[in-house]
C-alpha cells in the first residue's frame, strides 16, 4: 500500500504496485489533494433538526427531581419560559433552572416558611417605630375585619405563605386606614414564588410576559408559572462567559455580574494593598458618591491614565456585559496581574452573608451557590 499525506488528518493510499502508485505524479498527486481538501472544506453538517415541543418537554419531566409532583404542568411552564425568552433549552440550561428552584422551593409554588406569622408581626412591628406609630396604635388598626372577614391580625397568626402574607398586606394597605402611613405602597416581601426571584426584578421586565396577568406582575410572581418565567429570565437571561454554571447561581443570589464584579474587586485590591468587600457592587447605586470600590480605584488614576469621571463612568457597567470590555477593566487587571507575577482570576464567589428575617443561621452567597451546584449536578445525572 503507497500513501500520500494530503494533510496532516488525511491520506490517499492505493495498492503497492499500481499504475496509480508507480506512475502518481507530483501534479497528479497535488491536483487530487486540492479536490480532496476542497470537498473536506465545503462539505456541510447537517445542521440537527428543530426538537419537538413535546420531545423538550419530556427531556425536562426527566431532569425534574423525583419529588416533583405534576411534573407535566412544571414541564410547560418551564419549556414556555424557554420558548418565550428564546434561551436554549440545552440540558446544562434546564438543569440549572431546576437546581435553582429546587434549592429554592422545593419546587413549591407556595411555600411554607416556618415561624412566618412572627417574621409578619416583626415586620410590622419595626415598620410602625420606623414612623413613630405606637404599637397599641397598630395592634387596633389590625382587629379590624379585613376582606375575607377575618380580622388581619387573626390572618397573620396563621399565614403560612408568602403569597399569603404578600396578600394580607397588599389587603391592609388598601383597606385600613392607616395602611397608607405605616406601608404605603412598599410591601414588605420583595421575593417570591418557586424561584424565590425579586418582585422588583420581575416588575422591571415584564415585557413580553406570555401569559395574562392577574391584577398585578407581583401576584404573578407568586404563580408557578410566573414564578419560573421571571426566575429564569434572572438566571439564564443575560449573556455571560463564565467558565462553570457555580457563578451564575452566585448572580442568581447577589445580581447580575456579582462574581465577575467580585473579581475585579479582587484585582483592585491586590494593586493597591487596600481590603475591600468582594460583593460585587463596583459602584453606590442610585448615589453620585463614590464607594469603597471607586475610591480604591481612584487612587490608580495615574498608573492606569484614567481620569475620575471615566473611572466612574466604565464602572456604571457593572451591571453590563461591556464592562469586561472595558479600559479600566483592562488597566486594573493589566497593572494587578503584573503585580502577582500571574494572571488573576476573571471570576470568583462573592464574599456575601445573606440577610433575612427567614434566614435564623450565617449563610452566606458562596454556600447558596455550592448548595444550588450540588444539585445541578444531581440534574445532569437524570439525563
Amino acid at each position: 500500500m503507497v500513501c500520500r499525506r494530503v494533510s496532516a488528518k488525511v491520506r490517499v493510499c492505493f495498492p503497492a504496485g499500481s499504475a496509480l502508485s508507480v506512475s502518481f505524479s507530483l501534479k497528479r498527486f497535488s491536483l487530487l489533494a486540492a479536490l480532496v481538501l476542497a470537498g473536506c472544506s465545503t462539505k456541510k453538517t447537517p445542521e440537527a433538526p428543530a426538537r419537538q415541543p413535546a420531545d423538550v418537554k419530556a427531556q425536562i419531566q426527566r431532569l425534574l427531581p423525583a419529588h416533583v409532583s405534576d411534573k407535566p404542568g412544571w414541564a410547560t411552564d418551564i419549556y414556555t419560559a424557554f420558548r418565550t425568552q428564546q434561551i436554549d433549552p440545552s440540558v446544562s440550561n434546564l438543569c440549572a433552572a431546576i437546581a435553582v428552584a429546587d434549592q429554592e422551593s422545593n419546587f413549591s409554588a407556595e411555600a411554607a416558611v416556618p415561624g412566618l406569622p412572627k417574621i409578619a408581626w416583626g415586620e410590622i412591628d419595626r415598620r410602625a417605630a420606623k414612623v413613630h406609630v405606637p404599637a397599641f396604635v397598630v395592634r387596633t388598626a389590625l382587629m379590624i375585619k379585613s376582606s375575607n372577614g377575618e380580622s388581619y391580625a387573626a390572618r397573620l397568626d396563621k399565614v403560612r405563605s408568602e403569597k399569603e402574607l404578600s396578600a394580607i398586606f397588599d389587603d391592609f394597605i388598601d383597606m385600613v386606614p392607616m395602611g397608607q402611613t405605616l406601608f404605603g405602597n412598599l410591601n414588605p416581601i420583595h421575593t417570591g414564588g418557586p424561584m424565590q426571584v425579586s418582585i422588583s426584578f420581575a416588575e422591571a421586565h415584564a415585557k413580553g410576559y406570555p401569559w395574562p396577568i392577574d391584577g398585578s406582575i407581583r401576584r404573578e410572581v407568586f404563580t408557578r408559572h410566573g414564578g419560573m418565567y421571571f426566575g429564569i429570565m434572572h438566571l439564564l437571561g443575560y449573556p455571560a462567559d463564565y467558565s462553570k454554571p457555580i457563578y451564575r447561581f452566585a448572580d442568581f443570589n447577589a445580581g447580575w455580574y456579582a462574581s465577575r464584579n467580585a473579581a475585579f474587586q479582587a484585582a483592585v485590591a491586590r494593586a493597591t494593598g487596600m481590603k475591600l468587600a468582594l460583593d460585587g457592587d463596583l459602584i453606590l447605586y442610585g448615589s453620585d458618591k463614590a464607594g469603597a470600590t471607586e475610591l480604591a480605584v481612584r487612587t490608580l488614576a495615574k498608573q492606569i491614565d484614567m481620569s475620575d469621571s471615566a473611572i466612574r463612568r466604565d464602572l456604571e457597567k457593572g451591571e453590563q456585559a461591556s464592562f469586561s470590555d472595558s479600559t479600566l477593566w483592562k488597566q486594573v487587571f493589566a497593572l494587578a496581574d503584573k503585580m502577582a507575577g500571574r494572571p488573576l482570576p476573571r471570576e470568583m464567589l462573592p464574599g456575601i452573608k445573606l440577610e433575612s428575617p427567614k434566614i435564623t443561621r450565617n449563610l452566606t452567597t458562596a454556600w447558596f451557590a455550592q448548595r444550588v451546584d450540588s444539585r445541578y449536578q444531581s440534574c445532569l445525572s437524570r439525563r
